[in-house]
Parts: structure tokens; C-alpha cells; sequence
């Protein structure tokens, strides 16, 4: 009897360690996935000719499951997010608006009130100044420790998503970051360009448009024009 039921313990036994080898071999699968996956992912974003389609296919699938999935979700979540506003920065710094508000075609077009192009600097503005903020944001630790500290994972997991994908984030903003200049300089240009706007609109029984020339009724207003314009190199 007393053998019988050792050998019962020992199926047992065998049968545990077994489940365990089972479940340790798949976490390490799913691990490797993991990794293999956001660096793929990383490769995307980083390559010199940006397939924009592919990067999304990449980032709205998940290869992994159970808390590794939560890992996954997370990380693609805040690339997700964090590449949705680079785009936008992007598609804002390249709007051709911003080098046509002062050409000849939009005094006759807009002019003398400019309602549209007042609207679009001053819609503009806003947006970058937002846009900045999150970009900012989204370089903090905590930006990014944010999308995974509502997920109830174990320290396991979170400290994999730090340590593998977070790596050495402080809460420190690098104020000479390139994005962040070409912003800078993108708003200062849309508050020259609106100053001109202002002084034509104040002055709008002034001065005509002539082909690709603006005429002014004296030589003091077209005097200050050009001391604005001069203000925009």
C-alpha cells in the first residue's frame, strides 16, 4: 500500500513539474515573441524610407497572450499614441499655409479682413503649442509607465516593460530636441506672419495689390511693412 502510494505522489510530482516546465517554456516563447515583435516594430520606425500602412498593421495586432498581451497592448498603445501626434506635428510644420499666408494670391483672395488666415495662425498656433506639450510628455517616464500601471500585472511584468522598453526615461525634457525647435521656430514664423496679417487689416484702405506686388499710399506704411517682413528671416 505504502508503495502504491508513493507511486501515486510521484505521478503527481512528475505531472506538476511537467505543467510548470510547460508553462516556463511557453512564457520564454512568449517572451521571445515579445521582443522579437517591438523590435521589428522599432526597425519600422526607425528606417529611412517610413512605410506609414505597415507601421499601423504592426501596432494595432497583438502576437503574444495572456499578461505578455498586456505587456504588448501597452507599449504598442503609447507608440500608437505618441506616432499619432508626431504625424500631426509633421502634417502641421508642412502645410504649404504657412509660407502662402503672405503672397499676393491671398491679399486679393483674403484680404483686406483676412478672416480665413486669422483663423488658420491662430488654429494653427494652438495646435502646436498642444501638439509640443505631448510630445514633451510623451519623452517622461511616467507617460509611459502610465499605460501599463492600470493593467494589475505582476512585478514581473512590469518591471520587464520598464526595464526592456522604458529603459532609462527620467522625467527630464530635452528643451534643445530637435521636434521641439522646428516647433519653436514654426510659431514665432506664425506670429510674424499674423503680425504682418494685423498690420494690413488695420490699414486696409491703404494699400492694392499689383500682380505679385503690394502697393501702399505712403511711403510710412510701406516703410513698416518691410521692417515686419524683415522680422520673418
Amino acid at each position: 500500500m505504502k508503495k502504491k502510494i508513493l507511486l501515486g505522489v510521484g505521478i503527481v510530482v512528475l505531472v506538476f513539474a511537467g505543467i510548470v516546465g510547460y508553462m516556463v517554456v511557453s512564457d520564454l516563447g512568449q517572451e521571445d515573441k515579445l521582443k522579437e515583435e517591438l523590435n521589428s516594430l522599432n526597425e519600422l520606425v526607425n528606417a529611412d524610407n517610413i512605410d506609414l500602412d505597415l507601421i499601423y498593421e504592426r501596432l494595432d495586432r497583438t502576437v503574444t497572450k495572456g499578461d505578455y498581451a498586456k505587456v504588448e497592448k501597452s507599449f504598442k498603445t503609447y507608440l500608437k499614441d505618441s506616432f499619432d501626434n508626431s504625424i500631426e506635428i509633421v502634417n502641421l510644420l508642412n502645410d504649404e499655409r504657412i509660407t502662402t499666408s503672405l503672397t499676393a494670391t491671398n491679399y486679393v483672395e483674403d484680404g483686406p479682413d483676412f478672416i480665413n488666415t486669422k483663423v488658420y495662425l491662430t488654429e494653427t498656433k494652438t495646435k502646436l503649442e498642444e501638439c509640443k506639450t505631448k510630445y514633451q510628455e510623451f519623452l517622461t517616464y511616467d507617460k509611459v509607465m502610465s499605460y501599463i500601471e492600470d493593467k494589475n500585472l505582476d512585478s514581473y511584468y512590469i518591471d520587464l516593460y520598464k526595464n526592456e522598453y522604458v529603459g532609462d526615461m527620467d522625467n527630464t525634457i530635452a528643451e534643445d530636441d530637435e521636434m521641439v525647435t522646428s516647433i519653436n521656430e514654426i510659431i514665432e514664423l506664425l506670429n510674424n506672419t499674423e503680425e504682418i496679417i494685423d498690420f494690413l487689416i488695420a490699414n486696409k484702405g491703404s494699400w492694392n495689390v499689383e500682380g505679385e506686388n503690394i502697393n501702399f499710399d505712403t511711403n510710412a506704411l510701406a516703410e513698416q511693412y518691410d521692417v515686419l517682413l524683415n522680422k520673418l528671416s
